[in-house]
């Protein structure tokens, strides 16, 4: 069931010039890594003490194995819910986390946003659980678009959130069985639901495409805090903040009220990191903000951003593994190297931001988030990836 195989070298500088032709673009981007030993570990240890890792922190060269590939695993369904079943390849990996030392990752098989059927009949997206080096353990396939997840290692759940702009629910895997939860009550940013992250015991979830339904207020959850009863079958939603909601902006040190129109993609902070250690961090993708919160969901800080970017994932330690889904190749990534603790990857995505062209063909690209200036930065990868979903495993 899995694949391997390591792309060659000889894509390194392919990726740097890549780099440097999307910043030339517009595409904000910082210098690459010096060729002196001396001015790399320079560049970490200010990185580090700064609590802002920046482009140039970034090392040079991580290196890319290919884990998984959709095409080699296959799922069962009915065409439109009816009739004989038929099996086709898992596509479109998206979310990933890791729980109990496996990988679990969505593949969303063609499935719309809000649920629609894909060209080929199919209304499932399929979980996937996987080791380390990629091997299948055991999958499920669940009714929706997976574009959302986490994992709560205290209860050994696993979330997965199906139909990111309406029509949405969750479903939650523990101990191989799947539970799907209906939301309650109804969602006031009239929108679906999207990353899920446990902070401080709390089940927090991203309030995605508000407006979809409908007209949403201004004041509409960007996040929700979510109670589960078994027994129902019923995941209870209360506001954890709004999408306008007043914020210190961490660029400038000024308030400002924030008009969210894209939550998305979520994390809790490692303890580790130099800045924000703890707190709650939502990526805000089409407009260019990271949102950064206590337990309480009050005391916001807006970290403005030079680019949109989807997931993200701090660097815990100096070895590890970096995982990513490439959802256009269809595979589950791993790359390795020597990393900075603390420098936060991302998967940077110039056409997802509100402002870009209906036209937009910039691939995405692996990057950093310097913390104290929102700068992206660029990452040497010897192989090629466009990366959608993402964890560091240390």
């Amino acid at each position: 069931m899995n694949v391997y195989s390591l792309r060659t070298a000889t894509w390194v500088s392919a990726t740097v010039v890549t780099a440097s032709v999307l910043g030339a673009a517009g595409c904000t981007s910082s210098s690459s890594s010096s060729s002196s030993s001396s001015s790399s570990n320079s560049a970490s240890a200010s990185a580090s003490a700064t609590g802002s890792p920046a482009a140039g922190a970034a090392n040079s060269g991580l290196s890319l194995k290919q884990l998984v590939l959709g095409t080699t695993l296959k799922h069962s369904f009915q065409p439109n819910g009816k009739g004989a079943m038929k099996s086709e390849s898992l596509s479109q990996p998206d979310d990933m986390v890791t729980l109990g030392g496996n990988l679990y990752v969505g593949f969303q098989n063609g499935v719309g946003s809000q649920g629609e059927v894909s060209t080929s009949g199919n209304l499932d997206s399929t979980l996937g659980e996987f080791t380390p080096t990629g091997s299948l353990v055991k999958q499920w396939d669940v009714k929706g678009k997976i574009d959302g997840m986490g994992a709560d290692s205290a209860t050994g759940q696993v979330f997965a959130t199906v139909n990111e702009d309406a029509n949405t629910s969750l479903y939650t895997v523990s101990g191989g069985t799947v539970t799907h939860y209906t939301y309650t009550p109804s969602l006031p940013h009239l929108g679906g639901t999207d990353a899920v992250a446990v902070s401080n015991g709390k089940i927090l979830i991203t309030a995605s495409a508000p407006g979809t339904s409908g007209k949403a207020p201004a004041s509409a959850p960007a996040v929700y805090t979510v109670t589960l009863n078994a027994g129902t079958k019923t995941a209870k939603v209360a506001p954890f903040y709004a999408d306008n909601a007043t914020a210190t902006v961490v660029n400038t040190g000024q308030k400002t009220a924030l008009a969210l129109t894209d939550p998305d993609s979520s994390a809790v902070v490692p303890t580790s990191s130099p800045a924000f250690a703890g707190d709650y961090a939502l990526d805000a993708q089409g407009d260019l903000e990271m949102i950064f919160s206590g337990a309480s969901g009050q005391n916001l800080q807006v970290l403005k951003l030079a680019q949109s970017v989807d997931d993200f994932a701090w660097a815990t330690s100096a070895t590890g593994s970096l995982y990513t889904t490439d959802s256009g190749a269809n595979t589950v990534d791993v790359l390795t190297g020597t990393f900075t603790p603390g420098t936060v990857y991302t998967a940077v995505t110039p056409c997802n931001a509100n402002s870009a062209a209906a036209t937009c063909a910039t691939p995405n690209y692996l990057g950093t988030i310097d913390l104290k200036t929102g700068k992206i930065g660029t990452v040497a990868v010897n192989g090629p990836v466009q990366p959608k979903g993402m964890i560091f495993v240390p």
